[in-house]
């Protein structure tokens, strides 16, 4: 079974179809890649997914679940994880204290409060959780360094890191490695190779072709709303269509 799959998905800006009728299925543990020109749609189409806009007509499904239209906090619980093209952490918070604050837990509501040894154990856990992340990711060295002191790279996998810490099944996107040099690029998203194999799914928008098309499994390409092709990247570098609206510009 797919685990994204959206049906005729069209979003209207004052009479302009900013998505129209738009079909993207999303495999389990893939990277799947959104690309095209500026203007294509492909921010609308994962803002949409993720609940930031409503849909003027078509359907979202998640899992086989109809999420169509749902708030934010509602897709999130569901299991989708939205990151963006500028990350945002609290940049006065160590990098720990970010990936502490973005886990779900219980330890401070008042009947565990009064549970101190419960809620001790809690944090206990959190705390080793965050460390296995950063460790992963390998920036555990960092681990109490405040955030505005980081790299644009490594603010990028605190960003990730943070959406770890939530448990997502599916990851969305915006531009990963955008200003980040080539090297960290190529390592960022060997990581996302890597958390591929451990279960979790990506939907990404991203420009830097040279890059991302050595890791992904699929591609659509998206022009004026709509998709205008896809398929395997060697495939869909070799599309006229292709060539001609996004590489050539026209």
């Amino acid at each position: 079974m797919k685990i994204l799959k959206t049906r005729s998905l069209s979003k209207f800006f004052d009479g302009l179809k900013a998505l129209n009728r738009v079909n993207i299925e999303v495999d389990r543990q893939t990277l799947t890649l959104v690309i095209g020109p500026n203007g294509s749609g492909k921010s609308t189409f994962i803002n949409t997914i993720c609940g930031f806009y409503k849909p003027d007509e078509g359907k979202v499904y998640f899992e086989g679940k109809d999420i169509t239209g749902l708030p934010p906090n509602k897709i999130y619980e569901h299991g989708i994880v939205r990151t963006f093209q500028t990350p945002q952490p609290l940049k006065k918070l160590t990098v720990l204290e970010n990936l502490l604050i973005a886990e779900k837990h219980t330890g401070e509501n008042v009947l565990n409060a009064l549970r101190y040894g419960k809620w001790i154990k809690q944090e206990e856990e959190l705390v080793e959780k965050a460390f296995r992340i950063l460790e992963f990711l390998k920036i555990d060295h960092l681990w109490d360094r405040e955030s505005y002191k980081l790299s644009g790279g490594q603010l990028k996998l605190v960003e990730v890191g943070r959406a770890l810490m939530t448990n997502p099944k599916l990851i969305v996107m915006d531009e990963p490695i955008a200003g980040v040099a080539p090297a960290l690029a190529h390592d960022i998203f060997r990581t996302f190779v890597d958390l591929k194999n451990r279960g979790i799914t990506f939907l990404i928008v991203e420009h830097r072709l040279d890059i991302v098309m050595n890791y992904v499994d699929y591609v659509y390409v998206m022009a004026s709303g709509q998709v205008i092709s896809q398929g395997k990247p060697e495939d869909v570098m070799n599309d006229p269509k292709v060539v001609e609206v996004y590489l050539g510009g026209g």
